[in-house]
């Protein structure tokens, strides 16, 4: 008998799922979602049918390019007159972007994916030329975004300069707070979401206060100070980049303070997000138990399930019992969600089609089918339901939060994982509360070149000042970029 998902497979699916361009490691993804391999590069060589037009599509994994299967599965007619031709690239090692500019500086592309990690380049940055604005594409985009209620965040990452929607997303990667409802029993004397939210915010002021009860107890409040750095990064108010020149907002330079608080008072097992000890404490083998982590629905279906300690057996799917026929767990279905101190988003999955397509009203179709139908016929819907992929035995598959919050308001969001609670209660007001506006095409190494950084200042290996300026050095040295 076997883990469905160990450490070491987990390890493994964070390069093959959908990445949203994790801070802390370039080459490791941050797994927006799973139901996609990225592993390896693939691209179709079979020309198209006699009498069809080919869509060349590209991709980092197989999702996009399986949802455009599946949209050409539902409409045959359709399918009649289009062949799919899909590129896959994984991100991993930085081949994606390359090789996607260099089709699209050729022609070669009717529609793509980008991730968070760099969607602002083809979205507004110097890839935007390529992008269609979606109302070119045949898409009624100002109603239709208005009538499915989707999330401002990523209607804002996906306008390009002229203030048209060339991008829009599939999930919704708003963020929440995922506790430990023991935890919370034990220390706040209730596991309803409703208390929890006023026990840890708003603000950091409130979470801290929360800290200490718990400290009192025995817990840490978070695994390490990477759990909160999202929520940080993604409600501050400016970006990295202001007027060409590197920019520290207060809110992200407060970061080192609450990394520092976190630290000398004991309040985390001080993992890094995505190693060994960061999945120990998902499932409540670590130094001590902490109380939750801050992430979307992707953290808690993708990364989360699969490391909480619940053993299946991978020949049966049946959960493995122990000696005295206990199913064996771990700490699945002790989480619950409530809104998180700070609004955040981390992470996402963009779809444009490309100003060069001779297909664009076929595209149009597909882009609209796949960002902006409510029906339950849409892609959103099926997503929200786990309809669109369902367990090998029928049965629905991960309920996924979506851009939509029509469809969320209208869809059954119960997961077992959660006890039993409906994620979308909070995932939808937490789709309003984040921003995107903060965001530039140099998230990806900045983060990394100031997470390195607040960790040599929490180890006490620099001072604050130390830490700031080796950080805008590394910034200067690699982007050419000076600070303000």
């Amino acid at each position: 008998m076997k883990k469905a998902l160990s450490l070491l497979a987990a390890l493994s699916l964070m390069v093959s799922f959908t990445a949203c361009g994790d801070d802390t490691s370039s080459s490791v993804a941050d797994t927006s979602s799973s139901k996609a391999d990225s592993s390896s590069s693939e691209e179709s060589s079979e020309p198209a049918a006699e009498g069809t037009k080919e869509l060349k599509i590209w991709a980092f994994t197989t999702e996009v390019p399986g949802m455009v299967d599946k949209y050409m599965e539902q409409n045959p007619d359709f399918a009649k007159q289009y062949t799919v031709k899909p590129s896959i690239i994984a991100t991993t090692n930085g081949e994606y972007q390359p090789a996607l500019d260099a089709a699209l500086a050729g022609d070669e592309v009717d529609m793509f994916a980008a991730e968070a990690a760099f969607v602002l380049k083809y979205t507004q940055g110097e890839g935007s030329r390529y992008a269609a604005p979606y109302e070119d594409l045949g898409i009624d985009v100002d109603a239709k975004i208005k009538e499915a209620e989707i999330a401002q965040y990523t209607v804002d990452i996906g306008t390009n300069p002229d203030g048209k929607v060339v991008g829009l997303g599939y999930q919704a990667t708003g963020g929440a707070f995922i506790y430990r409802r023991s935890i919370a029993k034990d220390t706040f004397g209730t596991d309803d979401p409703n208390t929890v939210k006023s026990e840890i915010g708003p603000g950091w002021d409130k979470f801290f206060e929360a800290a200490e009860k718990l400290k009192a107890k025995g817990y840490g409040i978070v695994s390490g100070d990477g759990d909160i750095w999202h929520a940080v990064e993604n409600s501050s108010d400016t970006g990295w980049i202001v007027d060409d020149k590197l920019h520290i907002d207060p809110k992200r330079e407060e970061f080192l303070d609450l990394s520092m608080k976190l630290m000398e008072n004991g309040y985390h097992n001080d993992t890094q997000d995505w190693q060994e000890g960061w999945f120990a404490d998902m499932a409540g083998t670590g130094e001590k138990q902490v109380l939750g982590f801050f992430g979307p629905a992707w953290l808690i279906n993708y990364t989360m399930a699969g490391n909480c300690g619940r053993q299946v057996d991978e020949d049966t799917g049946e959960v493995v019992k122990d000696e005295d026929g206990n199913e064996i767990l771990g700490t699945w279905g002790d989480w619950a969600v409530c809104e998180p101190p700070i609004g955040f988003f981390w992470g996402g999955t963009w779809v444009l089609g490309t100003n060069a397509s001779q297909n664009k009203d076929a595209i149009g179709k597909i882009i609209e089918w796949i960002t902006l139908d409510t029906s339950e016929t849409g892609l959103q819907y099926m997503w929200a339901n786990g309809t669109y992929a369902p367990n090998e035995d029928g049965t629905p598959g991960t309920k996924d939060a979506v851009a939509s919050n029509v469809v969320m308001k209208k869809s059954n969001g119960e997961v077992d994982f959660l006890g039993g609670q409906n994620m979308f209660d909070v995932f939808v007001p937490a789709n309003d509360f984040a921003n995107g506006k903060n965001l530039t095409p140099y998230d990806e190494t900045i983060n990394q070149q100031w997470r390195d950084q607040v960790r040599q200042y929490t180890s006490k290996q620099k001072s604050k000042e130390e830490a700031i300026e080796a950080f805008k050095q590394a910034v200067s040295d690699t982007l050419n970029i000076d600070a303000e």
